[in-house]
């Protein structure tokens, strides 16, 4: 990952809804984020499951500090047109941004585990290491939210009807589903939770 700061987003849509939802998010959304003073790079990603429409977005930030500036503040509370019709239909919404507290391993995976994880189970920072010595893990990324900047009330959170958080994120990238499940096995975390494979990505530079 680029920089020390992430914010993770996870939503869902209806399959009529998909294809608007991918438009915005590839022709708009996206680059007008990467715009952002401290946004370095976004990585978007579906839920390996039927009948799901499930989607997370992952940015690279310079610091957990970006989630307040004002240049971000500006774009939450000036959403565009496109952005005023998506963020309502958005379901199983869960947004959180904040700080790498550690990471091991090198470039990225196509498929990811994506662990949710509250504050009383934040794994020692060393997990990282234990997963990426599991074969064909590339990398490993534990990730602290940070509440108070990722909580700030803004125009386009009065816009959705959930808006869910987490403490932390355990981010988990291989080569393929079944050698994610078996080193999510080995290092005693849940291995039957939904994979998630890319499908798009880009960066500010």
């Amino acid at each position: 990952m680029q920089g020390n700061g992430f914010l993770a987003i996870w939503s869902d849509v209806t399959a009529a809804q998909e294809t608007d939802y991918l438009h915005w998010l590839t022709r708009e959304h996206t680059q007008e984020r990467l715009g952002v003073q401290g946004f370095l790079a976004v990585r978007v990603f579906k839920a390996l499951l039927e009948d799901v429409n499930r989607f997370l977005i992952v940015y690279e930030l310079e610091s957990e500090a970006a989630l307040a500036g004002q240049p971000y503040l500006d774009r939450l509370n000036a959403p565009t047109p496109w952005s005023q019709r998506i963020m309502p239909i958005l379901g199983n919404f869960a947004r959180g941004g904040g700080r790498r507290i550690a990471s091991a391993g090198s470039g990225r995976g196509a498929i990811v585990a994506a662990l949710r994880l509250s504050a009383d189970a934040l794994p020692a920072a060393a997990i990282t290491a234990s997963l990426v010595a599991q074969d064909r893990i590339v990398a490993a990324h534990l990730l602290e939210t940070d509440q108070a900047r990722t909580g700030i009330k803004t125009g386009e959170k009065g816009l959705r009807k959930d808006d869910g958080s987490f403490d932390a994120l355990l981010l988990v990238e291989g080569l393929d589903p079944a050698a994610l499940r078996a080193a999510l096995a080995a290092t005693g975390l849940a291995a039957d939770m939904p994979l998630y494979a890319q499908i798009y990505a880009l960066s500010a530079d």
